[in-house]
């Protein structure tokens, strides 16, 4: 969130931290403000002060703006214009864009020109979820969480979708690590039904099934017809890998914990349909963008940020106040201690010191960062924390 300044003329000549002692008046020296300095020189002091008064009228909370080398003064602006060799953009549309909000649907509409990085084996459910976003995207499979984030930022994909959490499993902790590792903004969400079925090699019947493979969250969230079936469990990358090992060994006695889709790209079996112990079995998806999207007010929207707060009692409690008192929904909170600084030492008078974890709080809340109410409230909680950062503003998924 940044309070807008005036539009301003992006200054390509000589930076401020270039000039020299002599090109400003030093209150030191005492030496008076020499009048007869030549009109560059003057125009570098103007950029100077016309770049600082630039920086202090916007209150950034992310540190992911670009830097400005300076501020041209309307006395330049005709030069600058007749002057070819200055390099000034002229032409504002061959500047870069940032994404808008109708880029989560995808440009154009049906996705086709967009590349997708999701993690495990086409049939995984990061695959089914990127096709719910972009439906005729080009969807690209990474063996591990990292490398889709990777992927984005060498522009070998355009997004990433990757699971962030499950209605029945929980957080998945990795990916609320590698969101602070890597640079990228969370630009949308996925939320999508999980249908777990047993399947096996054709011909094979489900009381021959010895063996079972599968994610370790897709076995535990199939816990009473595993049991029921009294199979050994066994853990894969993922359920679409799985699905695959199946197939490569040949193995009757061996089946998998996957999706119908996984069955019918492997040519597998499904000896059972909605193995899972919980019905309603979500899993949301975010996705992963080099840029933001410009938030709207046209639909409901989310924002996820993450901060550290400073010392003290009761902390917690007012930086979360600072949402309750704008009447903003939080959806989620979750802690991570800090991987860099994981323990505090903290003194009491009383006690001696005491030694705690320091902790991250990852929070999601429904409002847009296009609302003031949003905006007041992350400038209430830069008073208590020591560190902010929005991690992204995006459209909510509400369709199942």
């Amino acid at each position: 969130m940044a309070l807008k300044a005036p539009a301003i003329w992006v200054c390509p000549r000589t930076p401020c931290s270039d000039l020299g002692p002599s090109d400003l008046w030093s209150r030191k020296s005492g030496s008076a403000f020499n009048l007869r300095f030549d009109l560059d020189k003057f125009r570098k002091w103007e950029c100077c002060c016309l770049s600082v008064l630039a920086q202090r009228a916007t209150t950034p909370v992310e540190d992911e703006k670009p830097h400005v080398s300076g501020v041209e003064s309307s006395l330049d602006i005709e030069s600058a214009k007749g002057n070819e060799s200055r390099g000034f953009h002229k032409d504002l549309n061959l500047l870069p864009k940032p994404l808008s909000a109708n880029d989560f649907s995808s440009s154009p509409k049906d996705g086709s020109k967009v590349r997708v990085a999701y993690q495990g084996l086409p049939g995984a459910y990061s695959e089914a979820a990127a096709l719910k976003a972009y439906p005729k995207c080009e969807t690209v499979p990474c063996d591990q969480f990292e490398e889709a984030f990777k992927a984005v930022e060498l522009w070998l994909v355009d997004k990433a979708v990757l699971p962030i959490e499950n209605s029945v499993g929980g957080s998945i902790h990795r990916n609320y690590d590698l969101l602070l590792r890597h640079r990228l903004h969370i630009v949308g969400e996925v939320q999508l039904q999980v249908n777990h079925c047993l399947l096996g090699l054709p011909g094979v019947r489900k009381e021959e099934i010895k063996k079972v493979l599968s994610h370790p969250q897709a076995l535990a969230q199939c816990d009473v017809m595993l049991s029921n079936l009294g199979v050994v469990r066994i853990n894969a990358d993922d359920t679409a890998g799985a699905a695959q090992m199946v197939v490569s060994t040949g193995l009757r006695e061996t089946g998998a914990v996957a999706s119908a889709r996984a069955a019918e790209i492997y040519g597998l079996d499904v000896l059972a349909e909605k193995i899972q112990d919980d019905d309603d079995n979500i899993t949301r998806f975010l996705i992963f963008a080099r840029e933001p999207i410009i938030p709207g007010t046209d639909r409901p929207y989310k924002t996820s940020i993450v901060f550290t707060l400073q010392e003290g009692a009761g902390v917690l409690f007012k930086a979360l106040a600072v949402f309750a008192l704008r009447g903003i929904n939080l959806t989620k909170i979750e802690s991570r201690p800090q991987k860099q600084r994981p323990l505090r030492v903290v003194d009491d008078s009383n006690q001696g010191s005491a030694t705690y974890f320091d902790y991250m709080f990852y929070i999601d809340f429904e409002a847009s960062m296009a609302e003031p109410r949003a905006q007041y409230a992350l400038e209430h909680l830069q008073e208590f924390a020591r560190f902010l950062r929005v991690l992204g503003c995006y459209p909510m998924d509400t369709i199942l």
